[in-house]
């Protein structure tokens, strides 16, 4: 239910940190490992389901907005994807025009 404006305190500017900000260039992350460095953690804490589910509520939009400064792997088999900075000396792949079919 919308609340009014008034029924706050104090607002402030609803800002996304920049993938430099976040994350090590040199290191790839799972999407559970960026939501705690969001929330200024460490990638390893351990957080209450509720808790996770609220931080990972808040990442995707972010790897969303971020997706072309990011790199993702290529998972095998039930492994999550991991993350990563886009850099110069490891560029994504290009993605081969068949690749949908």
């Amino acid at each position: 239910m919308p609340r009014p404006k008034d029924d706050f305190d104090t607002l402030y500017p609803y800002r996304l940190y920049d993938p430099d900000d976040v994350l090590d260039p040199e290191l790839m992350y799972t999407v559970p490992e960026i939501a705690r460095l969001l929330q200024g953690l460490d990638p390893d804490a351990d957080l209450d389901a509720d808790t996770e589910e609220r931080v990972l509520a808040w990442t995707i939009p972010w790897l969303m907005e971020h997706a072309d400064d990011l790199v993702i792997n290529d998972p095998v088999g039930d492994e999550p994807g991991y993350f990563g900075i886009a850099s110069e000396d490891r560029p994504a792949a290009e993605i081969p025009e068949d690749a949908d079919s």
